[in-house]
């Protein structure tokens, strides 16, 4: 997967000043030094985390805000305030920091040390209001940043500030990124469509449009090595169908699959993109709508959307990103069907071809079958269902004068029975809190019918980033109760219009 968070670091910066003598800073220093070391070494903590000496005038907090935006590794800053830090020396360096900040409210000593208290370990150990006047200053110049209180050794600190660093990571992630559009939008959808220009003002990637012609010279210049090479990892990974072994009838339309993704791939590679759109109305050139090739590259890491759904491939990205190295997988996924049994109702998600093998339970089957839409040959597609568990479905939504971040919480489960007619991959889910409620309030919220699918990354997680990226966020969750929802939508809308004078 084309991620590289080993490379990427967060910076531990410590506020105090020299009212307390260097006696006093000397111990917030090693402090400091100890408890970054701690959180560098706690097992959920994907990146490296960088001590800075401890800031203690306007200047040193200054530059270092300057030197972590110019800073290629660094994706984040962690502020922690050991003694009092006056305020007013954060207003420079926070005005111009443009790097993700999480706020650490802790303090070294777990515990008050009941009968040696003393005014000299008050002075030193002065989080509690040192915090709060950091606090007012983020606050007061509306400060994007998240903040998490507790003790520095306990697993839910480091587990919220995981979360935050994984947040974090994708957002970095976006800052460049290139994403392709084979084709444009499927004609006449709405809900695909936005503002690209807008979106690379606010979210830092660029979306472009290439001709499919362009990706079909890449695919016709396969050599016979990368398809020998990408059929024997298939047979290696996937149960092939008999109809597609060596020699069979259909042998050479796996020959076909395995030219796209090679040719669709060395594209992507060719032009450092991270992720990418199809349409089956713009397929000029290929023999084959891609499918078993989207599920693998986006298994890989490229984040995808389909019918040229940009915003799709972008999160789809983002959310790998978040979740590198978790528990569970990543994929485009789209509300296809609906059970509407009486108090069993549920969604079946799936795609025409492409969902991702990371979400698969067990071994995949390698099909292939005929696809109704579209006007070409029978495509090659990796067919499974996903496990049950918790899980959510996002998407990104251009409001017109905003984008928001849609987030619904599931409850993922087997099928009820077996699905031996539908040759794609597929998950059945309910909405939280229910299928009726959850379903009114998505598509109150405008939500689209493609989302990014992950068993992986958690609601804490989208609304990080969503805080990182500077954009609304909506939750659809166990909580969620229509008229309430309907409400937060009101003011949503007010609040991003008045906003905009603050």
């Amino acid at each position: 997967m084309n991620i590289h968070c080993s490379e990427k670091e967060v910076w531990f910066l410590t506020g105090s000043q020299h009212l307390y003598g260097e006696e006093s800073l000397q111990q917030v220093n090693e402090h400091s030094q100890v408890i970054a070391k701690a959180i560098a070494e706690n097992i959920d903590i994907p990146v490296k985390v960088v001590f800075k000496p401890v800031l203690t005038t306007p200047d040193a907090i200054y530059h270092t805000c300057i030197e972590a935006n110019s800073a290629k590794h660094c994706i984040g800053l962690i502020a922690w305030m050991h003694t009092f830090s006056p305020a007013k020396m954060w207003i420079a360096g926070l005005k111009v920091l443009q790097k993700p900040l999480a706020h650490l409210h802790t303090q070294y000593n777990r515990d008050i040390p009941w009968t040696d208290i003393d005014m000299d370990f008050m002075n030193l150990n002065q989080s509690a209001h040192g915090d709060r006047e950091f606090g007012f200053i983020g606050t007061r110049m509306r400060k994007s940043r998240k903040v998490i209180v507790g003790f520095w050794q306990d697993e839910d600190v480091a587990k919220r500030l995981s979360v935050w660093i994984r947040a974090a990571l994708a957002w970095d992630d976006w800052q460049g990124a290139r994403f392709a559009r084979f084709g444009d939008n499927m004609r006449e959808v709405a809900v695909t469509e936005g503002d690209k220009v807008a979106a690379q003002v606010q979210f830092g990637y660029a979306v472009n449009g290439y001709a499919v012609g362009d990706l079909a010279e890449y695919v016709n210049a396969v050599s016979k090595e990368e398809i020998d090479r990408l059929i024997a990892e298939y047979e290696d990974k996937y149960a092939v169908q008999p109809d597609l072994t060596r020699n069979s009838a259909k042998w050479e339309a796996l020959l076909e699959s395995a030219r796209i993704e090679a040719g669709m791939k060395n594209f992507l590679e060719a032009g450092g993109f991270k992720g990418f759109t199809t349409t089956f109305e713009d397929l000029h050139g290929l023999k084959q709508l891609p499918g078993l090739a989207v599920q693998r590259l986006m298994g890989a890491g490229y984040g995808f959307g389909p019918e040229g759904d940009w915003k799709s491939a972008a999160l789809v990205r983002a959310m790998k990103v978040m979740s590198y190295g978790l528990k569970g997988g990543t994929s485009l996924m789209e509300d296809y069907t609906y059970h509407l049994e009486n108090d069993n109702m549920k969604v079946l998600g799936a795609h025409m071809l492409e969902v991702c093998e990371s979400v698969a339970d067990g071994k995949p089957s390698l099909e292939i079958h005929p696809l109704s839409i579209g006007g070409k040959a029978d495509p090659a597609r990796l067919v499974f269902n996903v496990p049950a568990g918790r899980g959510l479905n996002a998407t990104i939504i251009d409001m017109g004068n905003r984008f928001r971040l849609l987030v619904n919480e599931l409850a993922v489960v087997a099928p009820d029975q077996e699905l031996p007619k539908l040759p794609v991959a597929r998950a059945l889910w309910i909405p939280q809190p229910n299928f009726k409620v959850g379903a009114e309030a998505w598509i109150l919220a405008g939500g689209a019918h493609h989302s990014s699918f992950s068993q992986a990354v958690t609601e804490e997680h989208m609304e990080d980033f969503s805080e990182i990226a500077g954009i609304e966020y909506v939750a659809i969750n166990s909580k969620t109760e229509i008229s309430s929802f309907k409400k937060e939508l009101k003011w949503n809308e007010l609040y991003y219009h008045l906003a905009k004078g603050i």
